[in-house]
């Protein structure tokens, strides 16, 4: 235990930074350190959390401080000011030392990003299908989306995962952008849908949710621990209309099943999440987009017979690298002559709406949530 020798927010931070590096990511080390101080508040591991964060936030603007408690307190004193005024840093400083250089190669770098990524990342809920309202209504701090009926915004204090609403499976902690994900494919009741790439289960109890527990839904995954938990959330969740199935991406598919609906939610370099991940900034390289633009080329082709005719076939991705964005969709294109693009007519967004498209590029701006991209096809019915 770490107690004996671990007293304060800045000591146990301390700790989670120096456990941290690029075979282990900061939150698997804060997982692991707080796991060691099991009577600790949980408004103090809130705060420890916010304290990692912010230090690799500012990260590059640190280097000239010598030691990592004095490193933490000035990343502390930028991020205030920047909260409380933003123009207090300039954009020239931002372009600069707020992504690595490699970026300004792969995507859009805009000023509209930059600052997004500096600011604090909001909580999302998501409530369970026209239950939103009464939600808000139990959770002090919770306000409705007004761009996604279900997305819940939380600001309070509570320790969500002791709330007998969590329990009871009335909402999901998942981001506004994923949620957005699970609307865009809109899977019907009695359908039957698969989640390729389902890891704990976020998409697959929303796509139930949607599919008002009717129909069958697949999801599957690599990794026989991600499935465990996503059995456990389905279960508190009530979800009973899915099973799990262990698939390696590969050719080989784990079922015959022809589906209404195919979820691929690929593997992805992370880039949408660095405002709530940043110490991701600088571990993911330009040579891991360029190896996972190909997995998820490999994944949709896979996947492509899969659909009936008249199928709806997904890609998601929590990225923004044209690599893994376009360059995907491009590929699918040319090689998959039987698929035409699907068309939403109308997306809302903070920043305007998207209308008849068949892929979205969603920034952090945009939703107030993660970076994400999605594009849509349809498997001709000839």
């Amino acid at each position: 235990m770490l107690r004996a020798v671990i007293h304060n927010v800045q000591d146990i931070a301390t700790e989670v930074i120096r456990r941290t590096g690029k075979e282990k990511p900061a939150d698997a080390a804060l997982r692991e350190v707080l796991k060691q101080i099991p009577d600790l508040a949980p408004f103090d591991a809130t705060e420890v959390a916010k304290t990692v964060f912010i230090y690799y936030r500012w990260h590059v603007w640190l280097r000239e401080e010598r030691g990592v408690v004095a490193k933490m307190r000035l990343a502390l004193r930028l991020n205030q000011r920047f909260q409380d005024n933003e123009a207090s840093v300039p954009l020239s400083e931002l372009r600069a030392k707020a992504v690595p250089a490699w970026t300004a190669d792969c995507l859009e770098v805009s000023d509209d990003w930059l600052c997004s990524l500096q600011r604090e990342p909001k909580l999302w809920l998501r409530a369970k299908r026209g239950q939103a309202g009464v939600l808000a209504g139990k959770l002090s701090g919770a306000q409705v989306s007004p761009l996604l009926g279900e997305a819940l915004n939380y600001q309070g204090e509570e320790d969500l995962f002791k709330t007998p609403e969590f329990h009871a499976g009335e909402f999901e902690i998942q981001d506004i952008a994923s949620q957005m994900v699970g609307m865009l494919c809109d899977p019907q009741p009695g359908e039957t849908w698969w989640d390729t790439c389902a890891g704990e289960g976020g998409k697959t109890l929303h796509l139930s949710d949607l599919m008002q527990n009717k129909g069958l839904l697949w999801a599957s995954d690599r990794a026989a621990w991600r499935l465990q938990k996503l059995k456990r959330r389905a279960g508190r969740a009530k979800v009973f209309n899915y099973r799990s199935v262990s698939w390696d991406g590969g050719a080989k598919l784990p079922t015959k099943t022809k589906f209404d609906g195919v979820l691929v939610d690929a593997p992805c370099s992370g880039v949408g999440t660095w405002q709530r991940n940043p110490q991701a900034r600088w571990t993911t390289t330009v040579e891991d987009v360029r190896e996972l633009s190909e997995i998820q080329k490999r994944l949709l082709a896979n996947v492509a017979p899969s659909l009936k005719p008249g199928g709806k076939l997904i890609f998601s991705v929590c990225t923004l690298t044209r690599a893994e964005t376009a360059e995907v969709v491009e590929s699918f294109n040319a090689s998959q002559p039987e698929f035409e693009p699907l068309i939403w007519e109308e997306i809302k967004l903070e920043t305007g709406r998207a209308a008849n498209v068949s892929q979205l590029t969603i920034w952090p701006q945009d939703l107030g949530g993660n970076g994400m991209f999605v594009a849509g096809w349809r498997r001709k019915k000839v």
